[in-house]
């Protein structure tokens, strides 16, 4: 029997339940000071005096450190990890002190006491189109080193030809990373070493990226990350966070730690900024694509560029002759954007998405059937073949589950008492990404196995399928392999980032259990220390052949709206997808309800509201920053395909952590404006909005 596939239950699940698990925050080493972060509260500006005596009074307060005694940071490509190196204020919520004392509420108190001035300065807060917004430019790149423009053929004279077009606009607001576990670091400095436990997706990353602001040589720089409450994206890459603790235990010389409230983690942790999407589509008398055209705007901040790579999927979905894709940026006086969920993808798709059920509707074409007749024999942007794409048959069979047959395409007349009763649906995709990654695997006297990977499980259950993957390999039980992770000093390995984390780590794990397995087979001896085996698959992935390599979903959505108050219920969604090769059916279907769940939140209820003269976002706390709950999340069903795409990994999987996200918000928009004939092209779609364009009467 196969290890790898079956639903075996996470390995760390009764720790964590019983509360057992110690995440960052619940590490104390003797003599830990706590670190409490003052943020700015001008959104651009300077300071100008700094009045300690009261923050300083109070007992148990060991230091403060402003711009004025910071140790001095080295760039490191990251402008948001420069903390306090000049009196200068780019964004309001941005760290301008560190006050260190023995008790947390110790700092928090004297963070209170102390008092800043500042000298404000005129700022630019908001992305306004045309000439209104000087400030918008053409990044060289967008991010993952996307190019900001794409174009093929002459899209103009393929919407002049086409026989049906749309040209609309959409909008995505802010929306936050939330994780169950926010920011913390505990940093403690001894004997010429950093020890860092950190709540992050990559260790090594974080490692590297403090050596190098510190000036410290990367091997005196260790960081473990055991246990991580959730991400999203959010801890991709080292937060302030991280940088305040080294600060503060370099300052002392004592351990330092530093946590977020959940109202910091809407200025300093990172969040998904807002987009724009101008699209224009244009199709034949058969309802097949002339011209896609994706305009994409949104913004970063004055201190570090950040370009969302929202049009990017749309390069690579549907079959064109004419296509144009561009990125437009403005540098605004904000917190920088960061990685969230299907960045780029997931907003991207949301324009797309929402178009294609527009153009279908223009055409009098099913939006399912629209989508399979334009469906392409091989990649729009680059020509190269799939390693497999089988999206046509996940919205077939999502078809059939959901019951789409029997859909009435007029919009407003389906009725079940005071609700409008209305169906949605789109297509979901992001790429099957592979990055380089080691592995080390020992074979122990006692026929133990010892596997270490510097992995991160953000708890999604990536420890539970490395030790499938590892007892398969060997031919061993699951129950024999004591599987280590999340520390820089194991045998290094991609980030936990970009649906990457299985395929990336799964393929180094297989190489080197393998290859420990054929040794043992060949009669090799087990020393009393163990046999080990250490493996790469930098030159394997070099020499992946040239493909395109996406995984797939159809999302199903219907959606019910009261006549009365424009309430909005999602009683059921379906969702099928195309992920390669399911090492764990049970984590799996977890990540793939997450991820529909996340964007349903996206759809209905998540938006940063902006407060233009503080130059903030006022709903900054889960009081009044809604997100999804369980009364929301109703009959929702996750089914996959039987795909194996070797292309991708030896293993034959691909990523599961975002393509849920994907297409979703559109879906449940769809099925609004089948239920009530309003096309909401903002999100979130909420009551007024329903209810300002006019519903039928009850």
């Amino acid at each position: 029997m196969t290890l790898v596939g079956a639903p075996v239950p996470r390995l760390e699940g009764l720790e964590k339940v019983s509360g057992q698990a110690r995440y960052a925050f619940e590490r104390l080493p003797a003599g830990t000071l706590y670190g409490w972060p003052v943020q700015a509260t001008v959104c651009r500006g300077r300071i100008v005096a700094i009045d300690r005596d009261a923050c300083l009074a109070l007992p148990g307060v060991v230091g403060l450190v402003t711009h004025e005694n910071a140790p001095e940071l080295t760039a490191a490509g990251d402008g948001e990890m420069l903390l306090m190196q000049s009196p200068d204020v780019a964004y309001r919520g941005q760290v301008v002190a560190l006050v260190l004392a023995e008790t947390l509420d110790t700092a928090r108190e004297a963070a209170a006491a102390l008092r800043i001035t500042y000298r404000p300065s005129d700022a630019d807060v908001e992305v306004v189109l045309g000439t209104g917004s000087p400030r918008l430019y053409a990044p060289e790149k967008v991010s993952l080193g996307f190019p900001t423009d794409v174009v093929r053929g002459d899209v103009e004279a393929g919407l002049a030809e086409a026989a049906t077009t749309v040209d609309v606009t959409y909008s995505t607001p802010a929306v936050f990373n939330n994780p169950m576990e926010p920011h913390a670091t505990v940093a403690a400095f001894a004997d010429g070493r950093l020890d860092i436990v950190d709540s992050t997706q990559s260790t090594g990353m974080v490692r590297n990226r403090i050596a190098a602001l510190f000036s410290l040589l990367p091997d005196t720089v260790r960081v473990t990350a055991e246990h991580v409450g959730g991400a999203f994206g959010s801890k991709g890459s080292p937060r302030p966070c991280t940088v305040l603790a080294v600060i503060g235990t370099l300052v002392t010389g004592r351990p330092v730690k530093v946590t977020y409230t959940r109202q910091m983690m809407f200025s300093i942790a990172g969040y998904r900024n807002p987009t724009i999407s101008h699209m224009r589509l244009g199709a034949d008398t058969e309802g097949r694509l002339t011209a896609v055209a994706h305009e994409a705007y949104s913004h970063t901040s004055t201190i570090q560029e950040f370009a969302e790579q929202i049009a990017v999927v749309t390069r690579h979905m549907y079959a064109a002759p004419h296509l144009l894709s561009t990125h437009r940026v403005a540098a605004l006086d904000v917190p920088t954007p960061r990685n969230m969920r299907a960045p780029g993808e997931c907003p991207g798709a949301y324009a797309l998405e929402s178009a294609m059920d527009e153009l279908a509707v223009a055409a009098g074409i099913d939006p399912v059937e629209l989508r399979i007749r334009n469906e392409p024999g091989s990649d729009p942007e680059t020509g190269s073949p799939w390693s497999s794409r089988n999206l046509v048959d996940c919205l077939r069979r999502g078809a059939d589950l959901f019951g789409w047959a029997d859909r009435d395409p007029r919009p407003a007349v389906r009725r079940d008492g005071r609700f409008l009763v209305g169906t949605g649906v789109a297509s979901s995709v992001y790429p099957a990404l592979t990055f380089p990654s080691g592995a080390r695997v020992t074979a122990l006297p006692d026929g133990r196995y010892r596997l270490g990977i510097n992995a991160t499980d953000v708890g999604t259950g990536a420890r539970t399928v490395m030790v499938q993957i590892a007892a398969d390999a060997l031919g061993a039980e699951a129950a024999c392999v004591d599987v280590y992770i999340g520390d820089s000093d194991l045998p290094a390995a991609s980030p936990g980032s970009g649906s990457s984390g299985t395929s990336s780590w799964g393929w180094a794990v297989h190489k080197a259990c393998t290859e420990l397995r054929a040794r043992l087979a060949a009669g090799a001896s087990i020393p009393p220390q163990g046999l080990t085996v250490e493996s790469s698959t930098a030159e394997d992935v070099q020499a992946m052949a040239p493909r395109a390599r996406f995984a797939y979903g159809a999302q199903f959505v219907e959606a019910r709206v009261d006549l009365d108050s424009g309430e909005i219920v999602v009683p059921r969604m379906v969702g099928v997808f195309a992920a390669g090769r399911i090492l764990n059916a049970r984590t799996a279907r977890s990540q793939f309800l997450g991820g529909m769940i996340m964007g349903l939140s996206m759809a209905l209820h998540e938006a940063g509201v902006l407060d233009r003269g503080h130059g903030d976002y006022a709903n900054h706390d889960f009081a009044t920053y809604h997100i999804a709950t369980n009364a929301d999340a109703l009959d929702i069903k996750a089914e996959w395909l039987d795909e194996t795409d070797p292309d991708v990994s030896p293993l034959g999987g691909k990523g599961i952590g975002e393509i849920g996200i994907v297409g979703t918000a559109a879906a449940v928009a769809n099925a609004i404006w089948h239920a009530t004939g309003v096309r909401v092209r903002d999100l979130p779609v909420q009551p007024d909005a329903l209810l300002l364009a006019g519903l039928p009467a009850v």
